[in-house]
């Protein structure tokens, strides 16, 4: 058990008997020591859960404040909440760092994930320690990252790795509470904003725009919903012909700037179907360009080398990285397609909305369409697209008819009456 310590008053002794002192009333009688009036009165001294002992010192006149702290101290021990008050002073850089390094992202994540902590958590938070960071500074740094411009969408993104930084943090026993997850903090909310698929005419025009070793660029996502990376890890040898199925198996990915397979987003591999007018375009491509052999690491650098014969490759052979891509092919077509000022809503992934948006309006399910696109639920597909799907009164007007109609079949009239 701690205790307090008066570092300014002590118990008076008996100059003959060296017996410690009392007044009339049964109470010590107190002399000042040598430190009277310097420093911190009240000095908190306890040991913690790993035997060490520790203190924490109060002013003049606080001594409540000091009992409440030690009262504080013992009830955390017991119940396995005591936080080291030094723990908190390594910096929040190191912190964030650790936590990154302890999780279990594929490697291409961890990239990206350790780039939006460099870029937009350290910068704000490195002066301080993980222990000093205040309720008032994340709100402070939500407002940094919104004069930077950064879109609200990226902003929940980072927020919830500064969340995550501080659980980790605390768990750790590094910190009391997430400061993050105060009341007066203002957490950012996703703009969901309605996605707006292609119309086929857009999509033509550009498929025209572009040169003919890149028309699988558009041809791919919106005839099998493939992402970009999958599209650029497409092999006719992934197609089952007795089943009339694609096999996406696969994605060209960066991870330390070099490129290599891996598995599809969150490694949900699938199969999708393809049809014949879509196969039999696919198929005469490959006779003006013959598929590329390619050979790359699985997942990451020293991964185990995987050959692909893939179907699109740049001019050099190689797979495409998405920004040269960008640049070199996607941007000049819409030039030459005659469309101006494109937007992050014209990337390839527009080409998917187009996809998802014909399977709808042709009736086909959201679980379907969830499995062809390779989302991990149906649910987060119907939030997408349920503005998509088909709505007509009068097939609903037609079928209420039919179903009271079945109801009166057969009734005489005194029935019916």
């Amino acid at each position: 058990m701690g205790h307090i310590q008066d570092r300014w008053y002590r118990q008076a002794k008996d100059a003959t008997t060296d017996q410690p002192l009392f007044n009339a009333r049964g109470k010590p009688v107190l002399e000042k020591t040598e430190l009277y009036g310097v420093g911190l009165r009240y000095k908190v001294r306890y040991l913690d859960p790993d035997g060490q002992e520790r203190s924490k010192s109060f002013p003049d006149k606080q001594k409540k404040r000091a009992e409440d702290f030690l009262i504080e101290v013992e009830s955390d021990k017991r119940e396995g909440k005591y936080v080291d008050p030094r723990a908190g002073r390594v910096s929040f850089k190191t912190v964030a760092e650790r936590w990154v390094d302890a999780q279990t992202f594929d490697y291409t994540t961890r990239e990206r994930v350790k780039s939006r902590i460099a870029n937009h958590l350290v910068p704000f938070f490195e002066s301080k320690s993980i222990g000093a960071v205040k309720p008032s500074d994340v709100q402070t740094w939500l407002r940094w990252l919104q004069e930077r411009q950064v879109s609200v969408n990226s902003r929940v993104l980072y927020f919830t790795h500064l969340v995550s930084v501080f659980s980790f943090a605390k768990e750790d026993k590094l910190i009391v509470t997430n400061p993050a997850q105060a009341r007066s903090v203002t957490r950012p909310r996703e703009d969901r904003a309605k996605v707006q698929p292609w119309s086929a005419k857009r999509a033509r025009a550009v498929l025209l725009a572009l040169p003919s070793r890149y028309r699988p660029s558009v041809q791919l996502p919106s005839g099998l919903g493939l992402r970009q990376g999958e599209v650029f890890g497409f092999s006719l040898d992934d197609v089952d012909r007795e089943r009339n199925i694609v096999r996406v198996e696969r994605q060209v990915r960066i991870v330390d700037n070099k490129l290599t397979f891996a598995p599809p987003k969150r490694g949900k591999t699938r199969e999708v179907p393809i049809g014949a007018a879509l196969l039999a375009e696919l198929d005469e491509y490959a006779e003006m360009f013959p598929a590329t052999s390619t050979t790359l690491p699985w997942a990451h650098p020293d991964g185990k080398p995987v050959t692909v014969n893939l179907l699109m490759v740049d001019l050099d052979g190689l797979p495409f990285r998405r920004g040269g891509f960008r640049l070199s092919v996607w941007r000049p077509a819409f030039t030459r397609a005659g469309i101006t000022a494109p937007t992050r809503a014209d990337g390839m992934h527009a080409l998917r909305h187009l996809y998802a948006s014909v399977l709808l309006d042709a009736g086909e399910s959201i679980k379907a369409l969830s499995a062809y696109l390779g989302h991990s639920d149906p649910g987060f597909t119907l939030r997408v697209y349920t503005h998509l799907l088909p709505t007509s009164h009068e097939r609903t007007r037609k079928a209420v008819d039919g179903f009271f109609g079945s109801l009166r079949k057969g009734l005489g009239r005194d029935q019916a009456a």
